[in-house]
């Protein structure tokens, strides 16, 4: 049954990248509310530190060429109203995988005291690999040569643009990861009348949250993301933090009609955060798999605030 089960994925990612291919959506995380720049270049230098950050997805743990992604970002505050970034990402799903390297700016206007509004863009460039090699062999080997497609580390550019407005309580950020609609094509074939066997369609991102003083030693931070790709579902997710003694985070996550998730976070010193968070389908495929697992790792350097740690709960 698994088998079976992994065959008729591998079909619908195979499906996702022919000739009637389906937009592609960015990779996704569950504590995308510690890596925003990942989607929004305008979070760039908002956290007035040298922010480093790493985290590491595996999803749908127990199924052969279940998805992977890592990603990794370095932003900062330049000057008073300039931020730079770099944010890469690759991205593993059975027989593609996709990489992602980009730089971000952003530059930062003061609405009132207290409040300010970030601007940004960002420019990169796009690897994706297809190699239905890999179909031809265990449980992916399912015999169809109409599947049988490549696309060898194909570049495409990346230009993207984003808002994020925040307080130390409250934030609101919209973006446009990559406004480019690009084409990929089969490059095994030599067809002129050959179609499209993957496109990159525009993501859009709104992404809120807002602290709420419990009390001196506990602040509580919901929070929601909504993405939004033609040809795909919208897709929400919905967060509820809470932060003890400016040490220890506790949450869930919920993925609207996907899965379930817990939260965990512990701020080490205040430079070094770790995460980690576990998903669990709330679909059928919830029978074929032991969940999904994500771990973030955050080090900051060069605070602002005369070597604290930032305030700020995001």
């Amino acid at each position: 049954m698994r088998n079976f089960l992994v065959t008729v994925l591998t079909l619908v990612v195979v499906g996702i990248f022919s000739h009637s291919a389906l937009g592609q959506q960015d990779a996704q995380y569950t504590q995308y509310m510690y890596n925003p720049l990942s989607v929004n270049p305008a979070y760039a230098g908002s956290r007035d530190v040298l922010s480093l950050g790493g985290l590491y997805r595996s999803q749908w743990v127990g199924l052969d060429g279940s998805p992977r992604t890592m990603n990794f970002s370095l932003h900062s505050p330049v000057g008073n109203n300039v931020g730079l970034g770099i944010n890469f990402t690759r991205d593993e799903i059975f027989i593609a995988d996709e990489s992602y390297l980009d730089a971000n700016f952003s530059y930062r206007l003061k609405v009132s005291e207290g409040s300010n509004l970030s601007l940004g863009i960002k420019g990169g460039v796009h690897l994706l690999n297809i190699d239905s090699n890999k179909l031809n062999s265990g449980p992916f080997n399912n015999g169809d040569n109409e599947t049988q497609i490549n696309i060898d580390n194909k570049l495409s550019p990346q230009v993207g643009a984003g808002a994020f407005y925040f307080t130390n309580k409250f934030y609101l950020g919209f973006s446009v990861p990559n406004i480019l609609q690009t084409e990929h094509f089969d490059e095994s074939s030599n067809s002129n009348n050959s179609s499209a066997t993957a496109e990159e369609r525009v993501n859009y991102y709104m992404m809120t949250g807002y602290t709420f003083d419990v009390s001196e030693n506990l602040l509580f931070k919901p929070a929601v993301l909504t993405k939004l790709v033609q040809g795909s579902p919208l897709q929400v997710d919905v967060s509820a933090n809470f932060l003890i003694h400016e040490k220890l985070t506790l949450g869930a996550a919920y993925r609207w009609s996907a899965a379930i998730s817990g939260l965990v976070g512990l701020q080490v010193s205040d430079q070094i955060m770790i995460g980690f968070a576990y998903d669990r389908e709330t679909t059928e495929l919830q029978q074929y798999n032991d969940g999904s697992y994500e771990i973030f790792l955050r080090f900051e350097l060069f605070s602002r605030n005369d070597g604290l740690k930032n305030p700020r709960f995001f």
